[in-house]
């Protein structure tokens, strides 16, 4: 069953948006509703089933807006199934999983989401933004690193987890064919749902 996503996103120098653009379109070849947002467009997440929620990673901080998104939304998130990424590492690192900042770990616990996986980011003279990227970008480190399969394989892993929660969702049975003790309802987090 086609459900209702949410890919929220907070860039800095638009990589990060890309990736939830790609994200967005492998989900909807799965025949998912979705809307990709700049997290600052967002308002009332009522109307979604799942979201998706990406930052920029950037001196091993998220974006403002990303912590913010997750703060204002603690209770409501808790209801939905939630997935996190973060974006940024270039260069040797650029394939090594990066933990999440304190207040975003403290939130994602809140809300019962798993750790944030890691992509790798772009670093380009004409875009970076700050002295310390731009500082960067004119070096050996200036390069787009991001994995496209690795994002789309990801997505799609999202989709599987969606099709599968689904379709292994317990129903109350009918009163005359009750067990005598009624099995526990499916956790809305897929045990061991891929993430880095």
């Amino acid at each position: 069953m086609s459900k209702k996503v949410l890919v929220a996103y907070a860039s800095r120098s638009n990589a990060t948006a890309e990736i939830a653009e790609t994200i967005g379109a492998e989900l909807r070849a799965h025949n998912h509703d979705v809307d990709v947002l700049d997290v600052s467009r967002v308002g009332d997440i009522a109307a979604y089933d799942v979201v998706i929620l990406g930052s920029a990673l950037y001196v091993r901080r998220w974006q403002r807006a990303a912590v913010r998104f997750l703060r204002h939304n603690v209770g409501p998130l808790r209801d939905r199934q939630v997935w996190l990424f973060h974006s940024g590492p270039v260069g040797p690192d650029k394939e090594q999983d990066q933990a999440m900042p304190p207040a975003v770990r403290r939130l994602a616990h809140a809300i019962g989401a798993s750790p944030a996986i890691t992509f790798a980011g772009r670093l380009d003279p004409a875009t970076a933004k700050g002295f310390l990227a731009r500082h960067l970008a004119t070096g050996d480190l200036a390069a787009d690193s991001r994995d496209w399969q690795k994002i789309r394989t990801w997505a799609a892993d999202i989709s599987a987890a969606l099709e599968a929660t689904e379709r292994s969702t317990w129903h109350r049975p009918a009163p005359e064919d009750a067990p005598k003790h009624s099995p526990k309802h499916m956790s809305k987090h897929p045990a061991g749902h891929f993430l880095g």
